[in-house]
């Protein structure tokens, strides 16, 4: 983990631009097809669903309370936000366009402020703010 400086434009960026993003989400797919068949399961994306901290109130922290059940099924739904066609899995397309929207949605969030945030190694925050950092050093 890093602590870093970004802002919504700095995901709006990365997201437009389609060789990082695609690139990143490329990789992250890949990473997560554990059979390499070319579709997610629900098995393949639970850890990487449970990462997302939804129920998360303080830093690190998350809110008490929630039932075994109550847990499977905000997975389950997130799951769902992926499968866009409902068979089951989620294939590259599927993925790419809800990362798009989860990142868009984000900075969105964000707005142009900068805040100061601690992203995870490899995540698609981090890498957002690598390649920002880098177009820079660039310039």
């Amino acid at each position: 983990m890093s602590v870093e400086i970004l802002d919504g434009s700095t995901i709006r960026e990365f997201v437009e631009d389609e060789g990082a993003f695609n690139g990143s989400v490329e990789e992250r797919f890949a990473s997560l097809d554990m059979d390499h068949d070319g579709l997610l399961t629900y098995p393949e994306m639970a850890r990487e669903l449970m990462s997302l901290r939804v129920r998360e109130t303080h830093f690190g922290v998350d809110e008490a309370g929630w039932s075994h059940d109550e847990l499977l099924q905000l997975y389950l739904d997130l799951f769902g936000r992926f499968d866009r066609d409902g068979n089951g899995t989620v294939d590259l397309e599927e993925f790419r366009a809800e990362m798009r929207e989860v990142m868009l949605a984000v900075a969105s969030g964000l707005g142009f402020l900068p805040v100061q945030m601690v992203v995870e190694e490899g995540s698609f925050l981090k890498k957002a703010v690598e390649r920002e950092s880098t177009k820079h050093v660039v310039a």
